[in-house]
């Protein structure tokens, strides 16, 4: 609906958020873990990048550094993955990201195992951080691989292919760019927003057959709706 309308449907506090991003200097993208995974309210922004778009020379480019939280050491699942990816999206000078460990709210502070990283963390946004030297995509920096037969591997970060060289004492990922990249530079965004835009317009010459593609499954099942007496109360 935002690519046909070119505005959002939604009626809330977006266009604030997009000045604040605009005003701001730098960024800490933080997020508790949920499920194994980043809070949805992450992914629930990040659905809505485009209409960061407009205002993208305000926006990108900026340092960033990323902090999640989980209640359970090792148990954090996709979290950092999916706060590195709302930062790359966003086209952010990604500094540092980090794990912390505490389950109650401001525990994670006052362990002294993560207060050596909440200080790199701190130093990273504001100077040029140390390199790391954990292998991992040599294209966007992601840490997390999908892996498959005869060493291909894919980074979950950038989405991206290639190999994985698993003989010298550390593994080397050798990984590289496709036709349709998405987030590498702020140059495949704009390309990607264009190509979106495109499908705009043959969802626009196509939107008849694709109808008729659809009603073939608008009676089947059961919908689940709520009550009339549910509906008055909301």
């Amino acid at each position: 609906m935002c690519l046909i309308k070119n505005k959002c449907p939604l009626k809330d506090d977006l266009d604030l958020v997009i000045d604040a991003f605009a005003q701001a200097d730098a960024f800490i993208v933080a997020a508790p873990t949920y499920c194994l995974g980043a809070n949805a309210a992450l992914k629930l922004l990040a659905d809505r990048i485009l209409f960061f778009y407009s205002r993208n020379a305000e926006i990108w480019g900026k340092p960033a550094v990323g902090v999640g939280v989980a209640g359970i050491e090792g148990k954090e699942g996709s979290t950092k993955l999916q706060i590195d990816s709302f930062m790359t999206l966003f086209q952010m000078q990604i500094k540092a990201s980090e794990i912390l460990y505490g389950a109650m709210p401001g525990e994670a502070a006052l362990e002294d195992a993560n207060k050596p990283l909440i200080s790199g963390l701190a130093n990273a946004l504001l100077n040029d951080p140390v390199k790391d030297a954990a292998p991992g995509c040599p294209l966007c920096g992601g840490d997390t691989f999908r892996f498959y037969e005869n060493n291909r591997v894919r980074c979950m970060l950038c989405s991206n292919e290639g190999k994985v060289d698993t003989s010298g004492s550390f593994p080397v990922f050798h990984i590289g760019t496709s036709s349709h990249e998405l987030l590498l530079t702020q140059q495949d965004a704009l390309s990607h927003g264009q190509w979106l835009q495109q499908m705009k317009h043959k969802f626009g010459e196509d939107k008849t057959k694709l109808k008729q593609v659809t009603r073939q499954y608008a009676d089947m099942g059961s919908w689940i709706r709520p009550s009339e007496k549910t509906r008055d109360r909301a």
